[in-house]
């Protein structure tokens, strides 16, 4: 019994240290990459009309590239559910260099991605490949939540949502609670480590709180419902807008240039590139006071679905951030209630509902607006959770 004992707690002791360097290195990755991407993104904004018409062609350049150098790691987060669920032994090394190059491609001329899935895979990758190397029992579990609360936390410096998403979001409704210690630590380290190579957190001071009568608690229902219905939807159509892009068009190249040209004209057309990229822009006039439309959640919407399904490389959930704080200006003007606070709920509860996780939404919202209104976060999101038809942005996430 002693014994048990003692190497459950050796267990627990290891694998947190080495959270410790998995902290460093992936904090670091993160940083490389996240400034490198807001610079492109910069560049971008600045010169659209000279980018975005090149959209096709640099889609049909990054195919090639993983043709010529590595065709599996295409596959992306389906390599790090698939060994998670213990179907696979390993996940190729090679996807974090092409990873980050063609997500840094793909935002430059203009797609409308995200850049989680790129920070969750990256810190995955490098936990994986160190537990490997070091022969690591249970390596394919522990180890791979570890990176991937990492990832999230170097790049989005919200170090406990980024612990619990990665503990919930392998199999939805189950948290690995052998692993919350090593990834708390893992996503501590890696949050300061980026913070500390120049990498900004976004946060936002909410000061104002909602007066909870009866008429706002049930209009805060109805609010949630939305949210839980759209992030739901979200998920619903990129599965099968995936599967039809890649049926009507099953060469992935030319899938991505006749798709990526009518892609091109219409983010010009639509306010010049409004909707391109991650979204920071929406993000950043819904809790500034600028301008946002009635259509823009969307827009954000179809443009970031239409970019994944047919093969440009990022992720979702900065675009769900943008389309959750868009649609939330929308949803507090309709209903009479501070329009700021509502894009807060939507921010944090359409990336739950989308990717069907509970405690990672919550403290999205008290780790970027603060605790004030944490128990309106914890009310917004479970009805999100509740409500999204059991739907997911990961088609390989398992339920519990």
């Amino acid at each position: 019994m002693i014994r048990r004992v003692y190497e459950n707690y050796k267990q627990i002791i290891l694998y947190t240290c080495i959270a410790v360097v998995v902290g460093i290195a992936v904090g670091v990755i993160d940083a490389v990459f996240g400034r490198i991407l807001i610079a492109i993104t910069d560049f971008r904004n600045e010169n659209i009309i000279k980018l975005v018409p090149f959209l096709p062609v640099t889609g049909v350049a990054i195919m090639l590239m993983y043709r010529k150098l590595g065709k599996e790691s295409i596959k992306g987060m389906t390599l790090i559910f698939q060994t998670g669920h213990g179907e696979r032994e390993k996940i190729p090394k090679r996807l974090m260099p092409l990873l980050m190059l063609s997500t840094w491609i793909s935002h430059l001329f203009g797609a409308s991605t995200g850049r989680e899935g790129v920070a969750v895979q990256l810190g995955a990758t490098f936990s994986h490949t160190l537990g490997r190397k070091m022969k690591m029992p249970d390596n394919s579990k522990t180890l791979l939540v570890v990176g991937m609360a990492a990832g999230f936390a170097g790049l989005f410096q919200t170090p406990l949502a980024a612990t619990f998403f990665a503990l919930e979001v392998l199999t939805a409704g189950t948290l690995l609670y052998e692993a919350l210690l090593p990834a708390l630590t893992a996503s501590f380290v890696a949050s300061y480590t980026s913070h500390m190579l120049g990498l900004e957190k976004f946060s936002v001071n909410l000061s104002d709180t909602l007066n909870l009568s009866g008429i706002t608690i049930a209009k805060i229902i109805v609010i949630g419902i939305v949210f839980g219905i759209v992030g739901g939807l979200f998920a619903h159509l990129l599965e099968s807008s995936k599967g039809f892009f890649a049926k009507k068009i099953e060469d992935p190249i030319k899938r991505i240039f006749f798709m990526g040209c009518i892609l091109a004209v219409i983010l010009l057309l639509l306010h010049l590139g409004r909707y391109c990229g991650l979204g920071t822009n929406l993000i950043q006039a819904s809790f500034s006071g600028g301008t946002i439309f009635a259509y823009d959640f969307l827009l954000k919407i179809v443009l970031t679905i239409f970019s994944l399904s047919i093969g440009f490389q990022g992720g979702e959930v900065t675009p769900l951030f943008s389309i959750g704080a868009t649609l939330g200006i929308v949803l507090g003007s309709l209903l009479g209630l501070p329009p700021v606070i509502i894009a807060a709920l939507g921010y944090a509860a359409i990336f739950g509902s989308a990717t069907n996780t509970l405690l990672a939404p919550i403290l999205i919202g008290a780790e970027v607006f603060g605790t004030e209104n944490i128990l309106i976060f914890a009310v917004v999101c479970s009805i999100a959770y509740v409500f999204n038809g059991n739907r997911t942005i990961y088609s390989l996430q398992k339920r519990g």
